[in-house]
């Protein structure tokens, strides 16, 4: 029970996500339908939470960046060049594996898109991520077990 809450809690934080936790909770033996389900209800919870609380987190961020005075990130870049070719549904569905989703999820929102069509994106890209990399690893481990 306890590694459940902590695929959960793996999913939610920043950085560590669906992509890492998904494949570690299936390697160690978890079910695959169980750490698929509580990973992406981890990870979305907390995108949520970042886009209700985006003016207040936009701020902080703001005066973060005015501290530091550096130059955008290549993470910033690169998701600049995303949302200009794709747009949102472009930057939803490669922010898990190129960015991570909160980062996708404040600079689509920082470019101007609703809360509500980044809501739709991100969760969208989220299952979608979540199936691949849980149906990857489940099918892939039962492949290298059974030979």
């Amino acid at each position: 029970m306890v590694e459940y809450a902590l695929v959960f809690i793996g999913a939610a934080i920043p950085w560590f996500e669906i992509a890492l936790v998904i494949p570690l909770g299936i390697l160690r033996g978890l079910s695959p339908f169980w750490v698929m389900l509580l990973a992406f209800t981890g990870n979305v919870s907390t995108v949520l939470l970042l886009i209700i609380g985006y003016d207040r987190f936009k701020n902080w961020y703001a005066r973060r960046q005015d501290k530091k005075g550096k130059e955008p990130s290549k993470r910033s870049e690169r998701a600049k060049r995303i949302w200009n070719k794709y747009g949102l549904p472009g930057l939803a569905l490669l922010g898990p594996i190129l960015l991570g989703i909160h980062i996708a999820a404040f600079i689509g929102m920082a470019f101007g898109a609703s809360k509500k069509w980044t809501t739709i994106w991100m969760s969208v890209s989220l299952a979608l991520w979540t199936l691949i990399f849980g149906m990857a690893t489940a099918l892939g481990f039962d492949w290298f077990v059974n030979r």
